[in-house]
């Protein structure tokens, strides 16, 4: 019974990643995510075997707020069930001794010198300065020196600024770049300007939340490789980003000294061809200019980029 009970909760640590690897709703994660609320009493043995509190704990960055909540509070369960069970516990100094002729002696005290836990940091690097050489890991395991290299930036860009163990990071980067060059399909300048471009994203610092977001799994590394610039920014970045562009959109639209009249725009409204425009950069510098126009017969505005 026992095994079977582990084999279950195996069983939905590995659901749990093919779901968020596959890019399912978070709704199939919640699903599971309760399964194992209402059903798992944890214990030590029960989290060490199955290695579920790593896949759970994962979530605790997932983009959906109550993806997020939920495993924050399925872990924060766990991490009391196991107290409680250690406070039931008796200790081997706890425990009376028993004499010959059937009598017992209080335990002695416990000793004020004795020794503290050990810390459970995962990495006793400075995170700011990680890479695959502090780390001291092996990244040479495609045989292709172009793949093996990108797998070490791919693991410099993650290992930046993080706390998880080296081979965490390295089944993610080689993960990565497994995805990068089955969609390229060979290591074109392509592939190799895709890589660099993956890692000065993870290595932004204005973007530290990328980098979570690629280790927990939230972002897979099929979906990772796809993404946009834009896709990758930071919610913060790109509101950032939609306030300059309004704040410049609306000073574009305020009444110039000078303004181009050209018969080249016609209206959508009256047909005329006496159109006054003018131009302004509205959005980052490798992008078009916005041309903000104004019909001088009826007063209709558009814009175009």
């Amino acid at each position: 019974m026992a095994n079977q009970y582990l084999r279950q909760v195996e069983e939905h640590g590995k659901l749990i990643t093919k779901a968020l690897n596959g890019g399912e709703p978070s709704s199939s994660i919640l699903k599971l995510l309760g399964d194992l609320k209402g059903g798992v009493r944890a214990n030590e043995e029960l989290l060490r075997q199955t290695r579920i509190g790593v896949t759970i704990n994962r979530l605790r960055q997932h983009k959906d707020p109550a993806v997020a909540k939920m495993s924050t509070e399925l872990v924060s369960k766990w991490r009391e069930d196991v107290g409680k069970l250690k406070k039931s516990k008796p200790s081997a100094a706890g425990t009376p001794k028993t004499h010959a002729n059937g009598t017992s002696s209080p335990a002695p005290p416990p000793s004020g010198t004795a020794s503290p836990a050990p810390s459970k940091r995962k990495h006793n690097v400075d995170p700011a300065k990680r890479s695959h050489k502090t780390d001291k890991i092996d990244y040479n395991v495609t045989g292709d020196l172009t793949r093996d290299n990108c797998i070490r930036l791919m693991y410099d860009g993650l290992a930046f600024m993080s706390d998880e163990l080296p081979d965490e990071i390295l089944g993610t980067a080689r993960n990565v770049e497994a995805a990068a060059y089955k969609k390229a399909g060979s290591t074109s300048d392509a592939y190799k300007q895709k890589m660099r471009s993956l890692f000065q994203n993870l290595k932004s610092k204005s973007n530290p939340g990328l980098r979570k977001r690629v280790l927990s799994g939230a972002i897979a590394p099929e979906r990772f490789v796809t993404m946009s610039h834009d896709e990758m920014k930071s919610d913060e970045r790109r509101a950032e980003d939609e306030r300059l562009e309004k704040e410049n959109m609306n000073s574009a639209m305020v009444a110039q000294v000078e303004k181009s009249i050209s018969k080249e725009f016609q209206c959508s409204k009256c047909k005329q061809r006496m159109v006054s425009y003018s131009q302004a950069q509205t959005r980052s510098a490798d992008e078009p200019m916005t041309t903000f126009c104004e019909c001088m017969n009826c007063g209709n505005r558009w814009k175009f980029s």
